[in-house]
């Protein structure tokens, strides 16, 4: 009996472990996350709100990388930009490292961007095209009180080097138009880690790149992932890029995540009939794709403004069913250990 005991407070022990391991491991959670734009009608009168994002609930662990994907007007760069606190939620929370940010006043807002690096999708015009890549560089050190310019210079060399742009002091003087697209994300890169980030939001990163230049990217994205030990939020709408990146995949329609698993689980066994249309539609290199008619949903994405009742993918889902899918929201269901689906079909 005593030895019975003795295993059976060991295995508590061991899941105590794992849970608080887990909890300590969590750094960002997204808690019922709404973001509401309010709309108006000759300047003054209220005309209704666009859902942006719609009842988001999520958590990032430290090292991890997840790809948030779904067509462009689902909601991926309002929520992309309420976690940088550019825009403020309406509803829900934000934690970061126990610390709600909704609510931060400028002080707080600045200490979390310092720890919080941002890749932008357009390289080029995330830059001043008046300032060199040393200045474009020491700027988010001057906002930060680093204020020795031998520090500063030092510290620009080092995160050039990181991001294999070298001999760094070449590319020190040289403006944005005097680099190529790879060099401007290298660039972009950098200046994301420049303050030495907990945190890496990479908002569509290599869609304007070309395809033989994406795959560097993303490598050294990677390496500067497992080097610094950085969580990562990569959002995309190229899922054909996602599965060598990401650990979890996040679905995304209409303001709401309708699918969330690891790679293995999304990309080989889809629940959603929306991700399951995402997968389709990904342009994989196969020669049998030229004779293969592959089938995704009609229609068009719907309003948010006027979101239809129940799951707001229905009026497009070809396993709709009536009654049912048409009248209520789905609830997150789990059909197998750690994939979650909004979905009826798995009541």
């Amino acid at each position: 009996m005593k030895k019975i005991t003795e295993t059976t407070q060991n295995k508590v022990n061991k899941a105590e472990k794992k849970t608080k391991f887990y909890n300590d491991n969590v750094f960002l959670s997204i808690k019922n996350l709404h973001v509401w734009f309010e709309l108006r009608k000759w300047g003054f009168r209220h005309a209704g709100y666009v859902r942006a994002v719609d009842g988001v609930t999520f958590d990032l662990r430290k090292d991890e990388t997840i790809a948030i994907v779904g067509e462009s007007g689902c909601g991926k760069t309002s929520l992309m930009r309420t976690i940088l606190r550019l825009n403020r939620p309406t509803k829900g929370e934000v934690v970061f490292e126990g610390t709600v940010i909704n609510d931060l006043k400028a002080k707080g807002i600045k200490d979390y961007r310092s720890q919080v690096g941002y890749v932008q999708q357009d390289p080029y015009g995330a830059m001043p095209p008046f300032m060199n890549v040393q200045t474009i560089l020491e700027e988010p050190l001057k906002i930060n009180g680093v204020k020795d310019p031998a520090e500063r210079v030092q510290r620009v060399i080092k995160v050039l080097e990181e991001v294999k742009m070298s001999p760094a002091t070449e590319f020190l003087p040289k403006f944005p138009h005097q680099l190529s697209g790879g060099q401007q994300q290298r660039i972009v890169i950098a200046r994301a880690m420049i303050m030495n980030p907990k945190l890496l939001v990479a908002d569509e990163p290599v869609s304007m790149l070309d395809a033989s230049v994406r795959v560097e990217i993303l490598k050294l994205l990677r390496g500067l992932q497992k080097d610094h030990n950085l969580g990562v939020i990569y959002i995309t709408h190229d899922l054909s890029t996602v599965r060598y990146f990401s650990e979890r995949i996040f679905v995304m329609y209409a303001a709401q995540m309708i699918e969330k698993g690891n790679v293995d689980q999304i990309i080989k066994n889809p629940k959603h009939p929306y991700t399951f249309a995402l997968l389709e539609g990904t342009s994989d290199p196969d020669a049998n794709n030229a004779s293969i008619q592959k089938e995704v949903p009609p229609g068009e994405p719907p309003s948010l403004v006027n979101p239809p009742e129940g799951c707001r993918f229905h009026p497009r889902c070809p396993k709709i069913i009536k009654g049912l899918c048409d009248s209520q929201m789905p609830p997150e269901f789990e059909p197998e250990a750690g994939h979650f689906v909004s979905c009826w079909l798995y009541k």
